[in-house]
């Protein structure tokens, strides 16, 4: 039985995902912030051959990740492909950012990831291995005024999974990295970001979870380590 912990999944990439896998028969463990959108993607996917647990944490509050996950996985599924989409974003100048947004952002993209991972490696490593996905953006190798801090946090988590690929190898632990450019989700409309890019060029979230299925598809002796996906007519 395959099992993917998704997190962010609520709304754009990680509903898209969840219904891919769904589709694949995977079993799924859903987080994201408690929400009715959540609670409906639940009831949509849920069948007789899909089993769907979900687990309504706020990944901007480090104390609530470690006992939010571990309950979640002690309902009688443990993850053997982990996603970690969840992400935000902030625009504005690095020179004018206030202190609590900027924390608040490194939290979402950055530091939860490693508290995921803290929670759910020693399940992998006792399962004897499994699959990590974190999702990126090309804007960890590039800069791009007004979205300082973003490429901060997405630059650094490149570097995370890099760091974690490297010591979870021997547990037979792999780790991807599928680096993006723009997508059409809801972030666009977050309060926090102000754009005027045109929409309907950028990728969309269900080709985002296609190839995320591609990634978690890869036979266990090989592994995709970076899987850079682009609008064709180039970044944002």
């Amino acid at each position: 039985m395959s099992v993917v912990l998704i997190t962010g999944a609520s709304r754009g990439i990680g509903a898209a995902t969840a219904r891919c896998f769904a589709a694949a028969g995977y079993q799924l463990l859903l987080v994201a912030r408690p929400s009715s959108d959540l609670d409906t993607l639940a009831a949509e996917l849920r069948s007789e051959t899909c089993r769907v647990e979900t687990a309504g944490i706020d990944l901007a509050d480090p104390q609530s990740i470690g006992p939010g996950l571990r309950d979640l996985c002690s309902r009688g599924l443990q993850p053997s492909v982990v996603v970690n989409n969840a992400g935000a974003a902030w625009t504005g100048p690095l020179a004018e950012m206030p202190l609590d947004q900027w924390h608040w952002l490194l939290q979402l993209n950055l530091t939860s990831v490693f508290q995921v991972c803290q929670t759910i490696v020693p399940m992998l490593r006792a399962a004897g291995g499994g699959l990590i996905v974190n999702v990126s953006s090309h804007a960890s190798r590039y800069a791009f005024a007004g979205w300082g801090a973003y490429c901060t946090s997405k630059a650094a988590l490149a570097s995370f999974s890099r760091c974690l690929a490297e010591e979870e190898r021997s547990h037979g632990i792999r780790v991807s990295t599928l680096t993006l450019g723009s997508v059409n989700t809801p972030l666009w409309d977050s309060e926090t970001v102000q754009s005027s890019f045109d929409r309907r060029a950028m990728l969309s979230a269900d080709q985002v979870g296609r190839t995320l299925l591609f990634l978690a598809d890869q036979p266990h002796h090989q592994v995709v380590e970076d899987l850079t996906l682009m609008p064709a007519v180039g970044a944002f």
